[in-house]
């Protein structure tokens, strides 16, 4: 069996106590911690499978390297790659499924606890000696809400909005999984769009980013929101505006954010998503819902099976179209 060589470009985002085992095939492997636009065709020229998270493949690249014959993406959504140029290339794309459904779920209600319990303001307060100067027990200067009763909405049918879905109704909560934007008729699962706006105490967003999902979230859906929820985004960045999200929460259209994702990773020290982090009625955290050590040793198991099984002549989780 002749050796393949397999390139990983961004190996860093892979917590070190993580283990990839070695393919079981005669192979060569390359680890870079992380790689920028203008290394990845030098990097991949000699490579049958490339692995990658995060790192861009565009077309005018994979026109580039003939040799490649699998990009195995060390995630799920694969927005990352240009896979209609893998079409014509005849190059597959593989991504990782089902690792996720507790890891996400649970990042999604400890934002959503710390939210409406607001842990953010009395951990400060505390550390700052408001205690001692309330002269008592406790005291009163952030709001605390319960789940138990709440309504929550959740945009995105799949494995996590699901994972989501089951947690919420232990708490207590009310689920409503929001018909597509500007969609009637898809089945008794969904409440249409404009009452899960209305309705919803909390809004937990798990669709992928497709051009139908940009900007899914703007000012017009923020004005229609009729309860003033907390946001929860552990999907895709651009999935919300974030310039309408701070102009939302400056004027009190929604009560907070817990945002696990922005448009770029990191964000400049400038941006948006940067002032969103020093509020009180918002916490961002950098990417890690994913990324429990289980669910990271699950993810890398499942990718060397991806890998076993393409060149064993019977790939599988292969994407094409906008997946």
């Amino acid at each position: 069996m002749a050796e393949h060589t397999i390139v990983f470009l961004d190996a860093a985002t892979l917590a070190d106590d993580v283990r990839l085992r070695s393919p079981s095939f005669p192979h060569c492997w390359k680890d870079h911690a992380s790689t920028a636009p203008d290394q990845v065709v030098p990097r991949l020229r000699d490579a049958d499978v490339a692995i990658v998270n995060k790192v861009r493949l565009t077309r005018e690249s994979l026109e580039q390297l003939p040799k490649l014959r699998l990009i195995a993406v060390a995630a799920t959504g694969t927005d990352c790659i240009d896979k209609a140029a893998c079409q014509a290339l005849g190059i597959t794309v593989v991504n990782i499924r089902g690792y996720a459904g507790v890891t996400v779920p649970e990042h999604v209600f400890a934002l959503m606890l710390a939210l409406r319990r607001s842990l953010m303001g009395y951990r400060d307060d505390v550390r700052a000696g408001r205690w001692q100067d309330a002269g008592q027990f406790c005291f009163h200067d952030h709001p605390i809400r319960d789940l138990s009763g709440a309504t929550l909405g959740i945009i995105g049918e799949g494995a996590l909005g699901q994972g989501v879905a089951t947690l919420a109704r232990a708490f207590g909560m009310k689920v409503l999984f929001a018909a597509h934007k500007g969609a009637d008729g898809l089945g008794p699962l969904y409440t249409p769009w404009p009452e899960v706006m209305a309705n919803s105490d909390v809004l937990s967003l798990h669709c992928p980013l497709i051009p139908a999902t940009q900007g899914l979230l703007g000012m017009v859906e923020f004005e229609s929101m009729g309860r003033r929820p907390l946001i929860i985004n552990t999907a895709r960045g651009p999935l919300i505006v974030e310039e309408d999200l701070e102009k939302a929460l400056d004027r009190g259209l929604v009560n907070g954010a817990g945002l696990d994702v922005t448009l770029p990773e990191p964000p400049a020290p400038d941006s948006t998503i940067m002032r969103l982090a020093t509020r009180p009625d918002t916490i961002v955290t950098p990417h890690v819902a994913w990324a429990s050590l289980e669910a990271q040793q699950t993810l890398a198991d499942q990718l060397i099976d991806l890998i076993e099984a393409f060149v064993g002549g019977a790939p599988r989780h292969v994407v094409s179209g906008e997946f």
